[in-house]
């Protein structure tokens, strides 16, 4: 699974994708989100306001009880404002 990191949790994380392999327990969004805070610090304070995030799977909008797969591409990304 490819992992992107957009904005601030780029920063904050200190990496702009990788490639992770989660543990067989995470078969949502919503899992994967409580999973990446236990690789360390820096993904427990990019996460730690999930409220504000946007999700994508395969570039495709996706909600947080969406099912994620082995080969599927994570966006994660604050929401974009206009001007």
């Amino acid at each position: 699974m490819k992992i992107l990191y957009f904005a601030w949790l780029r920063t904050t994380i200190g990496k702009s994708s990788e490639d992770i392999s989660p543990p067989e327990a995470v078969h949502t969004v919503s899992d994967l989100l409580d999973w990446l805070p236990s690789l360390g610090e820096n993904y427990s304070s990019a996460l730690e306001k999930r409220d504000l995030l946007r999700i994508a799977i395969n570039q495709e909008y996706a909600d947080l009880d969406q099912k994620i797969k082995p080969g599927d591409e994570i966006a994660i990304f604050p929401p974009v404002t206009g001007g």
